[in-house]
């Protein structure tokens, strides 16, 4: 036989599980949320710039250049770096023309007084023709996400942003009604054992 406190300790972990994965999801989605607007403000404050969030860019990789180190749609992040950290075997992104990059650095000479960085791609032969200047380097490569490119245009897009602030808001609703049905729950457990108590006593006197 099930005993009711049995019932009762079953139903307040499941709640409180419950309350543990909507407080992860919602963290998820606001995370995803702020990065979403700071990307967006800063292309339009900034549209020539790659946009960053609190020095970390992120950008699709759409080459085999890397591979196998870097794969072709992996999602890659990289942080704003100085000289001082920037040694040979460092994979860096960096700009050429209109496009981005991401070499590893297997050499850096001092020409006309400054250093620049020769780089080469983990799946090229050759080294890169253009040696690559400290001012040109959006970054340095700190981690990624295999395959996630094409999650990262959608959750990147418009469309997504407004569907994670509808589904915030409908998550932020119904934990607030569930902590409300609980409240009022124990309200009325309370008035119950109160007014029971009043009887015992009634009943004895």
């Amino acid at each position: 036989m099930y005993k009711l406190s049995d019932f009762d300790k079953s139903s307040k972990n499941l709640y409180r599980l419950g309350k543990i994965l909507s407080t992860i999801i919602c963290i998820i989605i606001l995370f995803l949320i702020i990065f979403n607007v700071t990307l967006i403000i800063e292309s339009y404050i900034n549209p020539n710039e790659l946009p960053s969030f609190l020095g970390i860019k992120s950008f699709i990789i759409v080459s085999e250049s890397m591979e196998p180190t870097i794969m072709t749609d992996d999602v890659i992040f990289i942080v704003d770096t100085s000289k001082e950290n920037l040694k040979v075997g460092d994979v860096i992104s960096f700009k050429t023309g209109d496009y981005i990059n991401t070499h590893r650095i297997v050499r850096i000479e001092e020409r006309n007084g400054e250093d620049v960085y020769i780089t080469k791609g983990d799946n090229n032969k050759l080294d890169d023709r253009t040696p690559v200047k400290f001012q040109d380097i959006e970054g340095k490569y700190l981690f990624r996400l295999p395959r996630f490119g094409k999650m990262m245009k959608i959750l990147k897009s418009k469309v997504t942003l407004l569907v994670l602030l509808i589904f915030l808001v409908i998550i932020s609703y119904h934990e607030v009604r569930i902590s409300k049905r609980r409240l009022k729950r124990k309200e009325e457990r309370f008035e119950f054992n109160k007014n029971l108590i009043e009887k015992v006593k009634n009943n004895k006197e």
